[in-house]
């Protein structure tokens, strides 16, 4: 987030939480966050199987929060703390998508088909990598920006605008301007002419 001085900037409250002194953090976690715990808990117990992590995912929300507010309250704490919550998920859900190979000394007890590609899906797979990285490459510079935070970075539209320094509708509309863009532009040229001269 941004430092700023005086009123609004791109949707952020200028007031910082180094101004309100920590009892006055306090005073807003509370007054603030705490009354969203019911929905919130609402939220998690929907959106996560495991139940029994849910006052820990609860605990991480309010962590991680705290953390923010301590540089910069948010103009709107609910909207924030839902797009914290659903951080977190997305976060959790790709640590769990990994298996460390320490948990398996012997790959065959995972019981997994392991299928290597061959070297020609592996070209056309290097192709079309070419394909798209020369298509971002000629998109506008915010544009690209904003692609690569979003779709590469798996960043919010909050935090790619708070990185930024714009406001989410402006996040938004150049999301949706290089996206177009970038259709466009993959669908004009075959693969085997992106990135050559």
């Amino acid at each position: 987030m941004t430092e700023t001085s005086g009123p609004h900037r791109d949707g952020v409250n200028s007031q910082m939480a180094d101004g309100i002194g920590t009892s006055g953090l306090k005073a807003w976690f509370v007054r603030e966050v705490l009354p969203l715990e019911a929905v919130l808990t609402q939220f998690l117990r929907h959106n996560w199987r495991d139940q029994s992590d849910i006052e820990d995912l609860l605990h991480d929300v309010y962590a991680r929060v705290y953390d923010a507010a301590r540089r910069q309250l948010p103009d709107n704490p609910k909207a924030f703390v839902f797009t914290v919550a659903r951080n977190l998920l997305s976060t959790r859900i790709r640590e769990r998508a990994v298996i460390p190979i320490e948990a398996v000394s012997d790959l065959d007890a995972l019981n997994i088909a392991i299928e290597t590609p061959g070297p020609e899906r592996s070209t056309i797979a290097r192709d079309e990598l070419r394909h798209l990285s020369a298509a971002i490459e000629k998109l506008p510079p915010r544009g690209r920006e904003v692609v690569l935070m979003r779709r590469v970075e798996g960043l919010s539209r909050a935090e790619i605008a708070a990185r930024m320094g714009i406001s989410e509708d402006a996040v938004s509309v150049h999301l949706s301007r290089a996206m177009d863009a970038l259709a466009a532009i993959l669908l004009s040229e075959p693969p085997e002419k992106a990135g050559r001269p």
